[in-house]
């Protein structure tokens, strides 16, 4: 560690990047840390403000949609304002709509709070990525400073569940949203006085206002039919229309893509195998860890009888390893081997740990089997998200890397949606199907009854967890399949053209031309 800090900065790099990427890595702690720690708080501040249930899930849903459907446009913004410019005044929104969640007197003003917080959320996390791939260019440094972000990236869920569970029990709901202000006070200052955006990384065309409407309606109605799939199941109309308007407007964002001249998202972004395997493989990992987070939590509180606070601290394991597999094992080997044998192999150490959890039950130990559970998941995702971050924006033209970030938090996004509804679904119905063949032990009462329902939800969570095994797996299938570049420096082929850049020859990524 110490040859690595002595060694000469690279040309041209900027003397304040390493002061930079604390301040970039604190605004993500808080965007992440949003994703899980109002949940711990939601059963509170719906007693205390009067939501109704059918109305509860919007505190979420609110926050999704606004998120997922401004993430493209977010990116955008930040490509042509500039990176530095979207990351504070995503920081100054957030901070307020937290405020303002924070002071909600009604459910009116929280679920705008909660809307607003998705915004300005999605123009703050592509700003972040972005800035992060246009200030660290060298391979090593870049694989250091990528292994911070991606540890917190995949850790940071888990810690919200802690934060939150302690805020919850001890303060009160509404710091939960209070929580963020000071984040974000400390990263805008920080970002204001450290932050230097390389010259001419601008994108100055028009924007594409066709693609902004097409795609936004596109991802809420996506991301909205899995939120209602999920509580109204997949049959239902509304369901069913939201994912063919979803398709339709999809299919029609593409067709504009494809023609305009300056377009939001760039097909060259997406069609580049390397970058659209790390979007793939990304968002079908993040859907078998949102349902962990999920069927991990509900055991823990509702079977094993946990507290919030403990439930958070439960998960410190999954912390400790993705940490340790981004900072030690990713950030170390990144410049050494090819990004596919990280990736792949990290997909499947976590697709072990998940295949572990597959053998819950309703007595079954958190030492012997829910800890090295966690300990192998975190390991493999952070190996494997630590390079994925990375190369989702190498070789991108600078103009373009707003919007290439904006694609990782996209498939992270909905990769969550996908993970809530689907697994959800899967572990009602095996839930249900075991109360159905339990059905006189169920009706006694009692202890026996009370036993009998404990045993259908972990049923329900090992069916689900089974299918996550199964999505880990493709994940690691497409890993070691679809990207193909060699380790940073090894003579693989580099397509010549405008944005590869110095960024690219260094990396040896291939690149389409521009």
């Amino acid at each position: 560690m110490s040859k690595t800090a002595a060694a000469p900065a690279p040309a041209g790099a900027d003397p304040s990047r390493w002061k930079a990427l604390v301040f970039i890595a604190l605004a993500q702690l808080m965007v992440v840390l949003d994703a899980t720690i109002v949940n711990i708080a939601l059963p509170s501040a719906q007693t205390d403000l009067g939501i109704s249930d059918g109305n509860r899930q919007w505190v979420i849903t609110a926050y999704a949609l606004a998120f997922g459907g401004l993430l493209l446009f977010g990116g955008r913004i930040a490509d042509k304002w500039g990176r530095k410019n979207a990351f504070i005044t995503g920081l100054a929104g957030f901070a307020l709509a937290s405020a303002l969640g924070g002071a909600a007197t009604g459910e009116a003003m929280m679920l705008g709070a909660r809307a607003l917080q998705g915004a300005f959320g999605a123009l703050l996390a592509p700003a972040a990525l972005s800035l992060l791939a246009v200030t660290f260019t060298d391979a090593k440094e870049r694989a250091k400073a990528f292994g911070i972000y991606g540890a917190i990236a995949g850790g940071g869920g888990a810690v919200g569940l802690i934060l939150g569970g302690f805020l919850t029990e001890y303060l009160n709901w509404r710091w939960t949203f209070f929580v963020n202000i000071p984040f974000a006070i400390v990263a805008a200052a920080g970002a204001w006085m450290v932050i230097r955006e390389p010259a001419g990384s601008r994108n100055s065309a028009r924007l594409d206002v066709p693609g902004v409407i097409l795609s936004t309606l596109g991802l809420v109605s996506l991301v909205y039919g899995f939120t209602r799939a999920e509580s109204a199941g997949w049959s239902d109309g509304i369901t069913v229309s939201l994912f063919i308007a979803s398709a339709a407007l999809l299919l029609a964002f593409v067709a504009v893509e494809s023609k305009v001249k300056s377009p939001l998202l760039p097909l060259r972004v997406l069609l580049e195998r390397n970058r659209g395997g790390v979007y793939l493989s990304l968002g079908l990992a993040v859907i078998a860890m949102f349902g962990l987070f999920l069927f991990l939590t509900y055991y823990l509180q509702v079977v094993k009888g946990f507290s919030p606070v403990k439930t958070g601290f439960a998960f410190l394991p999954m912390i400790a390893g993705m940490i340790t597999g981004s900072t030690q094992i990713g950030a170390r080997l990144m410049t050494r081997v090819a990004p596919r044998l990280l990736m792949g192999p990290g997909f499947l150490l976590a697709a072990t740990g998940m295949l572990l959890l597959t053998q819950l039950e309703v007595g079954s130990s958190y030492p012997a089997l829910i800890l090295p559970a966690q300990l192998l998941l975190g390991l493999g995702m952070g190996t494997a998200f630590m390079p994925a971050m990375s190369l989702a924006t190498y070789g991108v033209n600078p103009a373009d890397a707003g919007v290439a970030s904006a694609m990782v938090n996209t498939s992270q996004q909905v990769g969550g949606a996908i993970g809530t509804a689907l697994l959800n679904t899967i572990a009602a119905s095996a839930t249900t199907a075991y109360l159905t063949d339990h059905a006189a032990q169920a009706a006694a009462g009692g202890a026996a009854g009370k036993l009998v329902q404990a045993q259908a939800m972990v049923e329900g969570y090992s069916a689900a967890i089974w299918w996550a095994v199964g999505i880990l797996a493709i994940s690691a299938t497409i890993a070691f399949t679809l990207i193909n570049t060699g380790r940073p420096g090894s003579g693989g082929p580099v397509a010549g053209g405008a944005g590869a850049g110095s960024e690219g020859a260094e990396l040896k990524v291939p690149v389409i031309a521009h």
